[in-house]
């Protein structure tokens, strides 16, 4: 004979809550598996996760109105005959026009010209509208080869190889159907309104002596002229940081499991990669092995939020951070003053993640002509900026407080970790000690 205690609330397994009952149900009613736009929504150990020591006796501070702070960065200093010479060390990540209508794509460029920085192409090529608001624009070169050639690898500043990317390294992307209009379908060639899956691999190599060889060739096409990024997804930083360099890479970019996608498996999201947090160290660690740490600069990407996050990056060794989602929020997206037509397609404002799906309210992932016709470029571009600046002044305002009269100055030892997690991930001490896991004694 059972007994139910009435003062106790039933319980819920926390294994099989009401998500996974609900895709278990969805997937048994479907028979196929979910796609998403968005990045992981599952916790892990970020940012957050870390404190600045500030100046007090043992320090010093610098004056927060009267002593500078540099904020400068140059990219490719490595091979290229023209780097990129950047005004603050935050760059606009690869979203293609396609995913992103070209309102928003006009609008990325805007905000990051404002601002001094470079924004990026994403898969499927490079629009003269983005090109002619971009001053430094970084041309994506990806196992898809949509709308590559020779001659906007040319009018590009520099040119990023993409191997992964955070939210599915080792998988390729999904654009559906209802994206593909007369303009992306002529720019990528593919039949209008036909879903597309980018491939996942380059067609032409198997791995670094032929990335190798492909870096060569598009040296050759750009007069080695351009910086040569190559992107990776978080899984294996250290190797595939030391592969990179070795194939002559100017760039490393490094794109954790919280950086997002235009559309991909869930099981993928959730699942596959790594933290942005735990990419950094065995990054700068590769480079340093190899002499090359600020020498080839690496670019950290993958839930970047706020100048506090930017700072830390720098502090772990990082040259440069680049954002997408914090963008793309920052120009409109996910407002709440669409939140009735999000709530029309089954979602809330701060949750949605149907981009893929082409019916978003704010105009942004979308290539719907009325719907696109909803953001201003113009006045996006300046949120964008604003935006930026005030990222800038943020980490500027840390730097300061650690006495530091450039941000590439910050370092490790500016920082502790509040968990055991954190503190073996950035591999700086837990708050309250001089020891971090993997250290040995305290």
């Amino acid at each position: 004979m059972s007994y139910h205690n009435p003062f106790t609330p039933p319980r819920k397994s926390a294994t099989f809550d009401d998500h996974t009952l609900a895709e278990i149900r969805r997937a048994a009613a479907t028979g196929i598996y979910d796609i998403r736009g968005g990045g992981t929504k599952r916790k892990v150990p970020h940012f957050d996760d870390l404190l600045f020591l500030g100046a007090s006796i043992s320090r010093y501070p610098l004056e927060g109105y009267r002593e500078k702070c540099d904020t400068s960065v140059v990219l490719g200093t490595r091979f290229a005959k023209k780097p990129i010479e950047l005004k603050i060390p935050i760059t606009i990540a690869g979203m293609s026009f396609g995913a992103l209508s070209g309102n928003a794509k006009e609008a990325l460029g805007r905000g990051a010209t404002l601002a001094g920085t470079s924004t990026t192409t994403g898969d499927g090529g490079m629009t003269d509208e983005e090109r002619g608001h971009s001053e430094k624009l970084v041309y994506q070169y990806l196992p898809s080869r949509y709308g590559m050639n020779p001659r906007d690898l040319r009018r590009a500043d520099a040119i990023e190889v993409v191997v992964g990317q955070g939210a599915k390294p080792g998988g390729g992307g999904m654009l559906l159907g209802q994206k593909i209009s007369d303009r992306v379908a002529q720019m990528r060639n593919l039949p209008m309104g036909i879903d597309q899956r980018s491939a996942c691999r380059h067609p032409d190599w198997t791995g670094p002596d032929d990335l190798e060889i492909k870096i060569l060739e598009l040296r050759e096409i750009t007069d080695w002229e351009k910086p040569i990024y190559v992107k990776v997804g978080g899984a294996r930083p250290y190797y595939d940081t030391a592969l990179a360099v070795k194939a002559g890479a100017d760039v490393v970019v490094l794109d954790g499991m919280q950086g997002g996608t235009a559309a991909t498996q869930d099981v993928f999201i959730e699942n596959v990669g790594m933290p942005t947090l735990a990419c950094i160290r065995p990054a700068v660690q590769a480079l340093q092995d190899l002499g090359m740490h600020r020498k080839v600069q690496l670019i950290i990407s993958g839930g970047i939020r706020s100048g506090a996050d930017v700072a830390k990056a720098l502090a772990l060794g990082a040259d440069v951070v680049s954002i997408g989602t914090a963008a793309l929020v920052a120009i409109g997206d996910n407002d709440p003053k669409w939140e009735e037509e999000y709530q029309k397609l089954g979602t809330t404002a701060g949750a949605y993640d149907d981009w893929h799906e082409g019916r978003d309210p704010a105009g942004i992932t979308t290539q719907d002509p009325k719907l696109a016709a909803r953001l201003d470029p113009v006045a996006a571009g300046r949120r964008l900026a604003n935006y930026l600046k005030v990222m800038t002044l943020e980490a500027q305002t840390i730097a300061r407080a650690c006495g530091k009269n450039k941000l590439h100055n910050l370092e490790p030892e500016d920082l502790c970790a509040l968990t055991m997690e954190a503190a073996a991930m950035a591999q700086v001490p837990l708050a309250g000690t001089s020891w971090y896991p993997g250290k040995g004694g305290f």
